[in-house]
C-alpha cells in the first residue's frame, strides 16, 4: 500500500489537484488566521506557558510539545471543507467523471493539506534561530524535533481528511477531526494511571506518545513506522470511502 501511495504521489494528475487545492487557499483568509493563530499559539505556550527564559536550559522540547496541541484546532480547519465542500456544491461527481483514480483524488487533497502545514512549521524556524546565539543548542536534536513535526503533521492530515470524507458537513467534520485529535493526544496522560499493559496499549495510539521521542531529539524508528503506517492507513480509508460513494 505504501509504494502504490508513493507512485500515486507524483502522479501528474494528483499534483494537478494538489496545485488546485492550493491556490483555493491562497486566496482564503481563513488560512491567514489559522497561520497567525499556530504560531502565536506555539509562541506563547513556548515562552509564557514553559517559561523557556527561567528554565535556563539550552533545549526547544518545550516549545515543540506545543505542536500536537496546536494541531487539535489547526488541522481541522485545514481538512474540514475538503470533501464536504465538493459534496455540498456537487462537484464530487464531477470529480468522479475526470480521468483520476480514487487514489490520486485523496492523495492531491493531502498533498495540499500537508504543503499548508509544511509552510506553517517553516515560518516556526525564527524561534530557534533567533535563540541558537543564547545558548548551546544541538542542531541535531533540532533537526530530529522538526523531522517529528512533519511526520506528526502527516498523519493529523490524513486522518483529519478521512473524517471530512465521512462527515455531512464542514461543523461535523471540524468537531470530529478536532474530538479524535484530541483524544489521540492526550491519550499518554490518561494512560499514566493505568496498568503497565494497558498503558501500553493506549499508548500504542497517542500522537503525543510517538511525538515525544522526537522532541528529545531521537529520530525512533518506531515513531517513524508509526506515522507513516497512520498516514497510509487513513488516506486508504479515505479512498474506500471515495470507492463507495462512486459504485453506490
Amino acid at each position: 500500500m505504501l509504494a502504490y501511495m508513493a507512485m500515486n504521489t507524483f502522479s501528474p494528475r494528483a499534483l494537478a489537484l494538489a496545485r488546485k487545492e492550493l491556490q483555493s487557499w491562497i486566496y482564503s483568509p481563513a488560512l491567514y488566521v489559522i497561520t497567525v493563530f499556530f504560531l502565536v499559539f506555539v509562541s506563547l505556550w513556548f515562552f509564557h506557558f514553559q517559561r523557556f527564559f527561567a528554565m535556563d536550559t539550552a533545549s526547544l522540547r518545550s516549545f515543540f510539545m506545543g505542536f500536537p496541541l496546536a494541531f487539535i484546532l489547526v488541522v481541522p480547519v485545514l481538512t474540514m471543507k475538503s470533501w464536504t465542500e465538493e459534496k455540498k456544491l456537487g462537484s464530487a461527481e464531477l470529480l468522479f467523471t475526470l480521468p483520476f483514480t480514487e487514489w490520486e483524488l485523496v492523495i492531491g487533497k493531502f498533498l495540499a493539506c500537508f504543503a499548508l502545514l509544511l509552510g506553517m512549521l517553516l515560518l516556526t524556524l525564527p524561534v530557534p534561530l533567533t535563540l541558537l546565539p543564547l545558548g548551546r543548542f544541538d542542531p541535531g536534536v533540532i533537526f530530529a524535533e522538526y523531522a517529528g513535526a512533519v511526520l506528526l503533521a502527516s498523519s493529523a492530515s490524513a486522518l483529519g481528511l478521512f473524517l471530512s470524507s465521512i462527515s455531512k458537513n464542514q461543523a461535523a467534520a471540524f468537531l470530529g477531526s478536532a474530538a479524535v485529535l484530541m483524544a489521540m493526544t492526550l491519550l499518554t496522560g490518561l494512560a499514566q494511571d493505568m496498568p503497565p499493559a494497558l498503558a501500553a496499549l493506549v499508548n500504542a495510539f497517542s500522537l503525543t506518545f510517538h511525538f515525544e521521542s522526537f522532541s528529545r531529539g531521537l529520530l525512533d524508528s518506531r515513531g517513524i513506522a508509526f506515522f507513516l503506517l497512520s498516514t497510509a492507513f487513513f488516506l486508504f480509508l479515505n479512498a474506500q470511502v471515495l470507492i463507495f460513494r462512486k459504485w453506490r
